[in-house]
């Protein structure tokens, strides 16, 4: 039966082959107006994503996950691909990770602070968490701890220590409302790897 229906298909396309002429053209319409609505959507992302600033204000009125979504824009608007947002429960202490054009790959962690400096300090726990994972199960080539907020004293001699960078209020205010990416106002940020 079922070879009777395929049969009867065929004879009837063999005798009106211009359906499969028509029909095959329409596609190829199709797929080209498709590709160029494509083509053209991802050249405003582009467009979008470089154009992308921040001022303190709109990033201190930010829920904290949305603080952390604004951190991933900025990595894309900076270049790095693959940048997302991986913050939630179980995301041993990163929040974000990112590739940047040279091949580093980053794990962030975003401390968002509603007061804004006036909040509670970032303090080395926090340090600590991320540090403790983000070369282990992420294959960190910079680890940041990045905050609209402030650092504890004792945070800076522990991210020295530990190889890992500190973007406080000051340099996410310069990186968010500028367009120079991150790694260009953090000091000491490590060569890309030479087997990448």
């Amino acid at each position: 039966m079922a070879a009777a229906v395929v049969w009867a298909v065929l004879s009837w396309l063999v005798a009106n082959w211009w359906i499969l002429i028509v029909l095959g053209a329409a596609a190829i319409v199709g797929g080209a107006v498709w590709g160029h609505r494509l083509q053209q959507r991802r050249a405003w992302d582009r467009v979008r994503q470089q154009a992308l600033r921040y001022g303190l204000p709109q990033l201190d009125a930010l829920h904290h996950r949305d603080f952390e979504y604004a951190i991933r824009d900025l990595m894309l608007r900076d270049g790095c691909t693959g940048a997302r947002q991986i913050g939630g429960a179980g995301d041993n202490g990163a929040d974000v990770l990112a590739t940047d054009p040279l091949g580093r790959t980053w794990v962030i962690q975003c401390k968002h602070r509603r007061d804004g400096d006036r909040g509670s300090a970032v303090g080395t726990p926090d340090l600590q968490r991320v540090n403790g994972t983000a070369r282990q199960l992420y294959g960190a080539d910079i680890v940041l701890v990045v905050t609209n907020g402030q650092f504890s004293t004792p945070c800076a001699p522990l991210a020295a220590q530990l190889h890992m960078h500190l973007a406080d209020r000051r340099t996410l205010a310069t990186w968010a409302g500028g367009g120079r990416p991150l790694w260009e106002l953090l000091p000491k940020i490590p060569a890309p790897r030479r087997n990448r």
